[in-house]
């Protein structure tokens, strides 16, 4: 559950509604909004830290910390990630790699 938390808030950095600087919610506050064990949002803090996308300083408001690389790094994940699911789903039902560029070519239609 703490790692679907971390995930939230990366798409939310991706689709551009998290800014950097902005103030996230206390471990408490997060707890109570999502019905999750405080020791839960604790861990979903700690690895949103250790991941570099959320600053706490000392005890007080925990903010979200960006930089160009770490947006590019949370694209590139998010991104492969979804990329991987879509080709292992193709592969589980015998979509030929050709067959299934072609759909994409098809279904993506013109920028």
């Amino acid at each position: 559950m703490y790692q679907q938390i971390a995930e939230h808030l990366k798409r939310q950095i991706m689709l551009g509604a998290v800014e950097d600087g902005e103030p996230m919610p206390s471990r408490r506050e997060l707890a109570a909004q999502t019905g999750i064990n405080p020791n839960t949002a604790q861990k979903a803090y700690r690895l949103m830290t250790e991941e570099g996308y959320v600053q706490t300083q000392g005890n007080n408001l925990s903010t979200v910390h960006l930089t160009p690389e770490l947006r590019s790094w949370i694209e590139d994940e998010l991104s492969r990630g979804l990329v991987q699911q879509f080709v292992a789903g193709a592969k589980e039902n015998h979509l030929s790699y050709r067959k299934v560029i072609a759909l994409i070519s098809e279904l993506w239609g013109e920028e």
